[in-house]
């Protein structure tokens, strides 16, 4: 534990700074007919953060609860009752583990469940239908509620580039939504694991809702990682890898971890939005001029994630070290 522990402090000038998340009001934004004061915020928010967090979003705190309820009894089921929801060999979904951690990484204290919920002829006929009720009903109520929310963050997000505001939502066509929720149960020695490991998200948009009195979200912003204060009633929605090649470089994915608490439990539950498995990732056409040539190759949506989960070029390597054109002007 001790050579675990250098390694925490060596990688990590923490910082629990007095900077705090930007706050946007998705209700100021959407009576903005042109770019106003909130626009702005947001343009902002992405670019230099990669992250903000969400209020007046116009979605039931009463499903929210319910999905909390439900995500929490998830958790509670027996052994026996989780087997038939089990990760099948070859594949993500279920619970386990959505990406194995090698053994000289730190040790992730946290039971995860991932599921495929949108579009619904693509789930898994052993998964969503054998889901316990009323979970199952929340969920379908909650997963189509977040694809409306983050369909609008995302025209706003286009509005925001001072490019056509649809631009984004049709490059990522039908669209595909996932679903992952974190459990994190109390550890006795916090401090000798991580909640999950530093890393960015790889698809468009992420929205996530955490529990609010249980801090464990950390981002890091200028080389010092932060904690995360979850405003009551809010989401916290972050850029993916996808969305950084999708705008040219212009607004880029963060670097995001979480931690444990010793005393606390916490749940978060993270809906992924990306492209449709039929389509194509690569820099926006109405972002690339003679004077800002494309950053990214266009690849299949396919061989994008094929290369992105790859041994060799895991996660954002894959963007920096085999999408990217102009790898030697890159800096992260």
């Amino acid at each position: 534990m001790k050579e675990l522990n250098s390694v925490l402090e060596r990688d990590v000038d923490y910082n629990d700074s007095l900077q705090q998340l930007p706050i946007i009001d998705l209700g100021k934004l959407l009576c903005e007919d042109v770019k106003g004061p909130e626009l702005e915020k947001l343009g902002v928010a992405c670019k230099e953060w990669g992250f903000f967090q969400l209020i007046n979003h116009g979605l039931s705190m009463a499903l929210v609860e319910d999905m909390k309820i439900g995500a929490k009894e998830l958790f509670n089921l027996s052994m026996d009752e989780k087997s038939k929801l089990w990760q099948k060999p070859g594949d993500m979904e279920g619970f386990g583990k959505l990406i194995e951690v090698s053994k000289d990484e730190p040790l992730e204290w946290v039971d995860e469940f991932y599921i495929f919920t949108l579009p619904s002829q693509l789930r898994k006929p052993h998964l969503f239908p054998n889901l316990p009720l009323p979970f199952r009903e929340s969920l379908e109520a909650y997963c189509r509620k977040i694809r409306e929310l983050s369909i609008n963050i995302m025209v706003l997000i286009g509005k925001s580039l001072g490019i056509k505001s649809d631009d984004i939502k049709e490059s990522l066509g039908e669209g595909g939504q996932s679903i992952k929720i974190n459990y994190y149960p109390p550890c006795p020695q916090p401090d000798n694991v991580l909640g999950l490991k530093a890393h960015t998200d790889s698809c468009a948009l992420t929205v996530l809702f955490q529990n609010n009195d249980v801090e464990g979200l950390q981002i890091n912003k200028d080389g010092t990682w932060f904690s995360v204060k979850p405003l009551p009633n809010a989401f916290i929605v972050s850029l993916g890898d996808v969305m950084e090649v999708m705008t040219n470089g212009v607004y880029k994915s963060t670097t995001h971890r979480a931690i444990v608490n010793s005393e606390k439990e916490r749940l978060s539950i993270a809906t992924f939005y990306g492209p449709e498995w039929c389509g194509n990732i690569g820099p926006l056409s109405s972002l690339v001029t003679p004077k800002t040539p494309p950053l990214f190759k266009t690849i299949g949506v396919a061989d994008f994630y094929k290369g992105y989960l790859s041994p060799e070029n895991h996660g954002k390597s894959y963007i920096i070290n085999v999408l990217r054109i102009q790898n030697e002007d890159f800096k992260d």
